[in-house]
């Protein structure tokens, strides 16, 4: 076994225990709780989760998807979530060989995969994800790659003010929260949040479109649809093909 496909497979079991308290944020964090008491528990009956009962992925297949007191159905969304941190971070640690690579690649999943649900389903970017995410990325770009910093602290100010001009023209349409995490999206992605951007843009663009062609006319003023998500799918793409699509469209330009 090489040494990257290691690191790789603790990085997917680290992934997978880490995406396990992500659902505890993704939860928690938007109904003002506590995110480390109490431990997990039912939400229905209160009983506490025994740790067997809280292996990531495996539990929710063995106890098939209900509590083992109350038989309330589980969310499927737990296991997903589990996995599918697991698999972001092994992609992380198998592409990105650079330590300040590393640290942002990292900061970047972990961040994206709370926000894009909790915006699907509450409608709110929380700043203390945000916040405390863009001072761990100034911190360790400006430690581990000092000379790319300025380059990304452009990128945070430019993805960021692009949005702002959108809040600005439209408050309703466009929120500070999704402002704050493009801001976010440049520092840790560098100049490669140009592509993670215009394919949010477009994504959205798209699935806006789908929405209010199938909505019956007298909703489709309140039609919308949270653009976290969409910003989230945009980063993972600038994150893993951010470089070749620059370099295709340099090309293009050549």
């Amino acid at each position: 076994m090489t040494p990257t496909l290691t690191y790789a497979l603790v990085a997917a079991l680290a992934g997978a225990l880490i995406g396990s308290f992500l659902n505890v944020v993704i939860y928690r964090l938007p109904r003002g709780e506590s995110l480390l008491w109490p431990s997990s528990h039912c939400t229905a009956c209160g009983t506490a989760v025994k740790p067997y009962d809280n292996v990531p992925v495996l539990a929710w297949l063995w106890l098939h998807g209900h509590c083992r007191t109350c038989s309330l159905r589980i969310s499927v969304r737990y296991p997903i979530v589990e996995a599918g941190t697991a698999v972001l971070c092994a992609a992380v640690v198998g592409t990105r060989f650079s330590a300040a690579g590393l640290a942002l690649g990292l900061l970047l999943v972990l961040i994206v995969v709370p926000i894009a649900l909790i915006d699907l389903e509450h409608h709110v970017i929380p700043n203390k994800i945000t916040l405390p995410a863009a001072t761990a990325a100034v911190a360790f770009g400006a430690t581990l790659d000092p000379a790319g910093e300025p380059a990304r602290l452009l990128a945070g100010a430019a993805a960021g003010g692009f949005l702002l001009l959108a809040h600005l023209v439209s408050p309703r349409g466009m929120g500070m929260g999704d402002v704050k995490l493009a801001g976010l999206l440049g520092l840790l992605l560098g100049r490669e949040v140009a592509p993670a951007m215009i394919i949010a843009l477009v994504l959205a663009v798209a699935a806006g479109v789908a929405v209010l062609t199938r909505a019956e006319p007298g909703a489709r003023r309140s039609a919308g649809l949270p653009f976290g998500p969409f910003l989230a799918i945009g980063a993972l793409a600038g994150l893993f093909a951010g470089h070749a699509l620059l370099g295709a469209y340099l090309h293009l330009l050549a």
